[in-house]
């Protein structure tokens, strides 16, 4: 009976059952993708993450990311999960391992503890949302969208969130409506985005450290599954890299906390940069392994083992 070994960790923290929990299958070799479905949906996180042989053997492995309906062509603390799980089985070259996915190639860098990854795509924007539209999704005042800097839109480096600045006091008091994103993906649907995710990204400034920006975050995408993410680094690099297009600097950094409503604080370390192709992002952060376990490949029946 073949089985199939796991690692669950926790992700942008430095405390267990904080950040952003990741279960990581470090040898899906023979797992077709309908059990690679069926497993996210069981472990029922925010994402799960298959790493497969690679299709170029000077890359690291091609990593398949799955949240609980759906495959993701990127994602930002899976990566740094599944880089930090490989790197402490010896599979870092040079502290750098390089990750084949669906949205391109996702260089990870090892540190220490600290894992980094940069975004596979520079800044792309698409279609602004309504203001009215979105503040209806989550509860509070149009007023409450703040717009000096841009209007709430898409904007993406390999996985798209729509991402919009708003006051702080309206960011914690913010709850998704359900039906009220329902009825959002029937009047707002920006080309690249499925009609059933719409994940949005709110964010306020809560000032610097140094020559770091501080900003808090929170993460909501209930059509997908996920009604609140506790750390998003898929949406931190597209917010760091669009605050940085705000500019006229070649460079900018971020310290981003999220999870905090949810009792799984995280941090998230983002930045970005002007490069020939664009603005690129990078988001990095530190893990904690939480515990292993095994699945059967007959029934696939989860098998956990302290």
């Amino acid at each position: 009976m073949k089985t199939y070994e796991f690692v669950t960790v926790d992700v942008f923290t430095d405390r267990r059952f904080g950040g952003n929990p990741l279960a990581v299958f470090p040898d899906a070799h023979g797992l077709s993708d309908a059990d690679m479905q069926s497993l996210a949906a069981e472990f029922n996180l925010s994402e799960t993450t298959f790493v497969l042989p690679p299709d170029d053997p000077a890359h690291t492995a091609r990593v398949r990311i799955f949240n609980r309906t759906a495959e993701m062509p990127f994602a930002g603390h899976p990566n740094v999960g599944t880089g930090w799980v490989l790197a402490g089985r010896g599979r870092a070259k040079g502290g750098m391992l390089r990750f084949e996915e669906i949205a391109g190639l996702v260089e990870v860098k090892v540190d220490g503890d600290a894992v980094t990854i940069a975004a596979p795509q520079p800044l792309s924007l698409g279609a602004e949302m309504p203001v009215g539209l979105l503040a209806d999704c989550v509860g509070i005042a149009p007023g409450e969208v703040v717009v000096a800097s841009h209007r709430p839109g898409m904007a993406s480096v390999g996985n798209s969130f729509i991402v919009a600045e708003v006051t702080a006091e309206a960011l914690t008091r913010a709850v998704p409506d359900i039906a009220r994103f329902r009825h959002a993906v029937t009047q707002y649907a920006p080309a690249g985005m499925g009609p059933k995710r719409l994940p949005l990204y709110l964010y306020a400034h809560a000032g610097r450290n140094g020559d770091r920006t501080r900003l808090r975050a929170r993460m909501f995408s209930p059509l997908s599954g996920t009604v609140e993410d506790a750390a998003t680094g898929s949406a931190a690099t597209p917010l760091a890299a669009l605050l940085l297009s705000q500019t006229a600097d070649q460079e900018r950094h971020y310290d981003i906390v999220q999870g905090v409503e949810m009792g799984r604080p995280s941090l998230l370390l983002a930045s970005a940069r002007r490069a020939a192709d664009g603005i690129r992002a990078s988001v990095g952060g530190g893990c904690v392994p939480v515990r292993p376990g095994v699945v059967s490949r007959s029934r696939m029946h989860l098998v956990s083992r302290a």
